[in-house]
């Protein structure tokens, strides 16, 4: 099934208030288990003032809950919808002193920021993100090759990455299948935005392309379940985490086993 991409941000408030006051629970907290998998597999513990961004973060979902399991950490979720960070900062702020004050959100685009005309406020002063993670932003990207110019600017060396997305499937018979499957009773909204979702993704192949284009090599991609991918790994401990000269290079792969 060829691709068809979706809009890159999500602002018609129909499309938001539905997406916001959708179930994603058992999603994200697959995501966050993912996370974790990984910080404790390159042996990653977080230390005070670490930072970590959460690329694409919409409502705040995915970015709320790492900085509830990393208090010594400042998680920044960026993304590009006005409207689902006005749902963020006001989460933000029902979470309480505690949790808030470890969060912050700000409106960039990903294209500015792999361009390096925009940095996020919170990085300055620093070396760069010590994780970089998102949900479900790869298939909204018309130039993929955009989220992986952005490590290169943001990341600080030795930094990790967790990337999940839904992967294209085959026909789009195949794609209503899955509708049915898994958003079978969900808002009429939010089955035509998966559907669309489902056309917009990547494959395994094609995400492996989009590696080896950006010389970002070390990052792995893994199939998950019947509709899921991860783009996961390290970065080089070494070097800086600014580009100059050029990318960072390391060998692709591509498996279905999970860590």
């Amino acid at each position: 099934m060829q691709r068809t991409p979706e809009p890159q941000l999500m602002e018609e408030c129909q499309q938001v208030e539905a997406y916001a006051a959708a179930d994603f629970n058992r999603s994200d907290l697959q995501v966050v288990r993912g996370i974790e998998r990984l910080c404790q597999a390159h042996q990653w513990q977080p230390q005070a003032g670490d930072c970590v961004l959460d690329l694409g973060c919409g409502p705040g979902n995915i970015s709320e809950r790492l900085a509830r399991l990393w208090p010594q950490c400042h998680v920044i979720g960026i993304d590009g919808s006005d409207p689902m960070l006005e749902i963020a900062r006001r989460r933000q702020v029902a979470a309480g002193e505690g949790v808030a004050s470890r969060l912050s959100y700000e409106a960039l685009c990903i294209g500015s920021l792999a361009r390096g005309e925009e940095r996020p406020k919170a990085l300055e002063g620093r070396s760069g993100a010590a994780l970089i993670v998102s949900n479900s932003l790869l298939h909204h990207l018309h130039d993929p090759g955009q989220l992986w110019r952005l490590h290169q600017r943001l990341a600080r060396p030795g930094c990790l990455v967790l990337h999940r997305d839904l992967r294209r499937p085959p026909s789009p018979e195949r794609a209503l299948a899955l509708r049915e499957k898994h958003l079978g009773a969900a808002p009429s909204v939010l089955r035509h935005d998966y559907l669309a979702s489902l056309h917009a993704a990547f494959t395994p192949s094609e995400v492996l392309e989009q590696l080896r284009a950006a010389e970002l090599q070390c990052l792995e991609v893994v199939e998950l379940e019947d509709r899921y991918l991860e783009i996961r790994g390290a970065l080089p401990s070494i070097g800086s985490g600014v580009v100059s000269d050029g990318p960072f290079s390391w060998q692709a792969v591509s498996r279905t086993s999970a860590l």
